[in-house]
């Protein structure tokens, strides 16, 4: 089918939704498909969606870049009435957002319940756990077992009653199910049909009815700040109206999994600095000019989120995602070896050539200059596709690449400007100085001549 350049549209009819996407034949710009699908989607009365493009990270509809706000109670109709005020308010707080409400807000779809009668049931020889057995059979059927055969996949065993025993309420009313006395009893005689209506489909968190938002917020907006704004302006907003009371509301999804996998890098990061640390402490054989040499860090950490940002720009939208986070971490690393290299000169101008504190740390900036710049030259250019380089799969390691590209390019260029002057403070104040020069020829001691 071609519509709007599409090579390929294709429908997957679940009921009650529906999933639809196309194929166009430009991959690259597939996401500019989006806004068409999101006016059509409202176009039509009565219905809620989504339009977005899964990501390489993404494994099922809402569980990529999306806030879930679970709201969670015992009254289904507070539930309702809660999720539905902070949909209306989140599409007003979030322009641009996608918010797609699980399951459906809607309260009217047709339900049929069989109630069971417990003295027929219990006459029958049955529990109310075996009636609702026997007619999951006849309507879904359950697993009774599964088959193995040797260097093959297992197979489950499943019970089921023909489809075409039971296409209606009515029918279903009426057929027969077996009872521990061997006979063979309608289920009118042991439960009484009840017509009503609900939700399509009940969840429950931590054994609590749920009704979960999954806000999808616009590609410009950055997660956090959609957390922090649902999470600090929209809860309290509905909590003063009185509709979450006797109910709670926790974010998950992505939102939750930012927050654990924020906290971990912390301490990695933090784990990272300390051991670099201890490391040159253990070469240098001093606890101060690791001090100095880690002054590169907090550039090298400017610098990527600089590469970010310019990623974004001019490149393609970036999430701050775990792989970006893992090239702060690689960064500590790579920055300070620049710095290694003028502390390492100047210590040995000044131990082995007996130089000037001054005078040896601008000989070993200008010494290492030339190479510094070289290394820097090739790692930046040898990183550049990374960053800039399109293709399936870019979003893999895109951010990775902005990241370290742009720390390892602003901290070579300040590291020549900021590592020499608290280099050149410890020199004076510190215990490294000149080696006393020693000639060969011996010097007589001097005695009183008689």
């Amino acid at each position: 089918m071609g519509c709007l350049g599409f090579r390929i549209c294709f429908t997957c009819p679940r009921p009650p939704s529906t999933c639809s996407g196309p194929c166009p034949p430009h991959e690259q710009r597939a996401g500019e498909l989006i806004p068409f699908f999101n006016r059509v989607i409202s176009s039509i009365p009565g219905m809620y969606g989504v339009s977005i493009q899964a990501s390489i990270f993404e494994q099922g509809l809402g569980k990529g870049r999306v806030i879930q706000v679970d709201i969670s109670g015992a009254q289904l109709e507070k539930i309702v009435a809660a999720a539905g005020t902070m949909f209306g308010m989140a599409m007003q707080e979030i322009p641009g957002s996608q918010i797609r409400p699980v399951p459906s807000l809607e309260l009217l779809y047709p339900e049929v319940r069989f109630i069971p009668e417990r003295d027929r049931v219990r006459a029958a020889g049955m529990s109310t756990l075996g009636l609702g057995t026997a007619i999951d059979v006849i309507l879904d059927g359950r697993k009774i077992g599964d088959f193995k055969e040797e260097g093959k996949k297992k197979i489950d065993l499943v019970l089921k009653g023909s489809p075409q025993d039971a296409t209606t309420p009515e029918e279903l009313n009426n057929s027969l199910i077996a009872v521990p006395k061997g006979w063979a009893v309608p289920v009118s005689s042991l439960a009484r049909l009840h017509r009503t209506y609900s939700m399509n489909e009940i969840r429950h968190l931590e054994r609590q009815r749920t009704i979960s938002l999954q806000v999808t917020p616009p590609k410009d907006m950055p997660l956090q700040a959609a957390m922090e704004l649902i999470q600090n302006k929209l809860v309290p907003e509905v909590r003063q109206m009185g509709l979450l009371d006797g109910l709670t509301v926790r974010l998950s999804g992505a939102a939750d999994k930012l927050t654990v996998t924020r906290d971990a890098l912390q301490w990695n990061f933090l784990l990272a600095i300390v051991i670099t640390y201890l490391l040159m402490a253990a070469l240098f054989g001093n606890f101060i000019y690791p001090l100095i040499i880690l002054f590169t860090v907090p550039l090298a950490g400017a610098g990527g989120f600089l590469g970010l940002k310019l990623e974004n720009w001019f490149i393609a939208p970036q999430a701050l995602d775990i792989l970006t986070m893992l090239g702060f971490v690689i960064l500590i690393g790579v920055v300070v070896n620049n710095a290694i290299l003028i502390v390492h000169q100047s210590l040995g101008n000044i131990r082995e050539q007996g130089m000037d504190y001054k005078e040896a740390i601008l000989d070993a900036t200008r010494t290492r200059l030339r190479p510094i710049f070289m290394s820097a030259a090739t790692s930046v250019f040898g990183m550049l596709p990374l960053a800039v380089a399109p293709g399936p799969g870019s979003e893999l390691y895109r951010g990775l690449g902005a990241v370290v590209l742009g720390g390892l390019a602003l901290s070579t260029v300040f590291t020549i400007f900021v590592i020499p002057a608290p280099a050149h403070v410890r020199h004076r104040h510190g215990k490294e100085g000149r080696q006393p020069i020693v000639t060969g020829e011996r010097i007589p001691d001097r005695k009183k001549i008689p």
